[in-house]
């Protein structure tokens, strides 16, 4: 098996029930524990709603794709060992692995809050996101803040 996933070896899903939209039900995935699907898809789509209400919108999907667009890293560091010393380089991320960090920090975000359901711990950290503030926004600008920092080691990127 490769090491890199080629477009063959991605698994195509179908979109969510609701929205008809991969990103939801990509978002359903994420947040299933012990293997609850029915639970976590309730608990996203009253999530959801609950966002556009609070921002007052009509459109859930809308806030949703902004909240996620929001949140999505551009750039990434990876250790490399060069000549005996560990250097952190920055790589830019594109599509399939831009969503895969947004989707992990949405999810670790609300789930990280306390004292409240699931479904409202979700809709808040949406909320913060669509608003660029919030647990998961911070994570994505720690990200790039620290591509940044260490840009100067961008050249060995390319040997």
């Amino acid at each position: 098996m490769p090491r890199k996933v080629t477009k063959s070896l991605q698994r195509q899903l179908n979109p969510d029930r609701k929205y008809q939209s991969i990103l939801v039900q990509r978002l359903i995935n994420k947040s299933i524990l012990d293997g609850k699907k029915a639970t976590a898809e309730r608990a996203v789509y009253a999530a959801l709603e609950s966002a556009a209400k609070k921002l007052k919108s009509e459109d859930p999907l809308g806030v949703f794709e902004k909240a996620l667009g929001n949140i999505s890293p551009n750039f990434e560091v990876k250790s490399r060992r060069v000549g005996g010393a560990n250097y952190q380089i920055p790589f830019p991320i594109s599509g399939h692995r831009q969503l895969h960090f947004a989707f992990s920090w949405l999810v670790q975000s609300a789930r990280a809050r306390q004292g409240m359901p699931y479904a409202d711990r979700l809709s808040a950290e949406i909320v913060d996101a669509y608003s660029e503030t919030g647990a998961a926004f911070k994570k994505k600008e720690d990200t790039h803040k620290m591509a940044e920092a260490n840009r100067a080691f961008a050249h060995f990127a390319r040997s």
